[in-house]
């Protein structure tokens, strides 16, 4: 693992996309702080309310401390269109490491301060807001730790089941392997995302949340472990025919020890590149059930049920503050492939003979 790290600082391209992983997973942890509010904010008279804009620089041309406007609502008599323009009759001022909403940190530790707050009465929309005035950076956050961390989730039930599966099928061979592996292709020939579909469809509507997101979680990891086991079994078919094996064979150890302790951490190196190649289709999996409402609920944040806000075409032109969510998902693959196409280079001795 140290050697994988190494490596991967030594790729340009790799070594930016760990920083931007970084980056938005400590963000994630310290949502709370960074979030200007609480997942539970809601103001309705600032419904889809732009940027706030900031200004370092006052009326007279000299630098002050960070200061904003609220946005006032208008209706526009000519275009029959609500309108928002900055009301400079008041000043507010940004506030640094200073107290704000209470918050439980970590949902353990009460606290109530915040990386920046807005004097009493001022509103800070760092991304505008959504239909039910809830600020969108502040749910992008909160959001973010589930669409983020559900593809990790998944592989911690889906990675057990298929090691074990296809490295029972593939060392007992024969009969075994052959009913193992027909019933691993029948999975496999299910369409997944249209079993996602109706598995999440049929859910009860007063589940929480959480419920329903430890059940996509559960469900993710049934219907992908089938794949995984069949490139398991192939590796194992090999790996027990080497000396090592028969060497423990000899000596009387136990086939489910020869398997757990002997071949299976042979298989670590498509292991580590298969995990980081199938966070991204996890995380797409989620927000896409949830873009179709299939997945977490309102008032619950995730990158999938906001990007939904944003299919509306007068969203996509007017507001396209409410696109950021498709681009943080968009930023998040690309960054985790590029990590895995470069932990595959490294751990494939043919790529590094090239």
């Amino acid at each position: 693992m140290k050697e994988i790290f190494i490596q991967l600082l030594k790729d340009k391209f790799a070594k930016i996309a760990l920083i931007v992983l970084g980056v938005i997973y400590f963000s994630l942890l310290f949502a709370d702080f960074l979030a200007p509010y609480t997942k539970d904010f809601s103001d309705r008279s600032m419904a889809y309310v732009p940027p706030s804009k900031i200004f370092t620089i006052d009326e007279n041309g000299k630098f002050s401390k960070p200061y904003t406007y609220n946005y006032i609502r208008e209706f526009n008599q000519d275009t029959l269109e609500m309108q928002y323009r900055l009301d400079r009759s008041k000043k507010y001022y940004l506030n640094f490491f200073a107290k704000g909403m209470s918050y439980k940190f970590l949902g353990i530790i009460p606290a109530n301060i915040h990386l920046v707050t807005v004097e009493p009465n001022g509103r800070l929309f760092l991304l505008g807001t959504d239909i039910n005035g809830r600020d969108v950076f502040s749910r992008l956050l909160f959001g973010g730790r589930i669409s983020m961390t559900i593809g990790f989730l998944a592989l911690f039930v889906l990675f057990p089941i298929g090691l074990l599966y296809g490295g029972v099928s593939g060392y007992f061979g024969g009969k075994v392997d052959m009913i193992m592996m027909r019933f691993a292709e029948a999975v496999m020939s299910i369409p997944s995302f249209y079993l996602l579909i109706i598995l999440a469809s049929i859910l009860p509507s007063g589940m929480t949340s959480i419920q329903r997101f430890i059940l996509i979680v559960v469900i993710l990891a049934l219907i992908g472990w089938a794949s995984f086991a069949r490139v398991v079994r192939g590796m194992v078919l090999s790996i027990k025919t080497q000396e090592f094996v028969l060497a423990a064979k000899s000596i009387g150890q136990s086939n489910i020890g020869i398997i757990i302790k002997h071949i299976l951490p042979q298989t670590a190196s498509f292991v580590i590149v298969a995990m980081t190649l199938s966070v991204p289709s996890y995380i797409l999996s989620e927000s896409g059930l949830s873009f179709l409402g299939l997945g977490i609920q309102q008032p619950d944040a995730s990158w999938g049920n906001m990007l939904k806000e944003a299919q509306e075409f007068t969203n996509i032109i007017y507001r396209p503050w409410l696109l950021t969510p498709g681009f943080l998902i968009f930023v998040a693959v690309l960054a985790f492939n590029l990590i895995g196409d470069t932990i595959r280079d490294i751990l494939d001795p043919k790529s590094k003979m090239r």
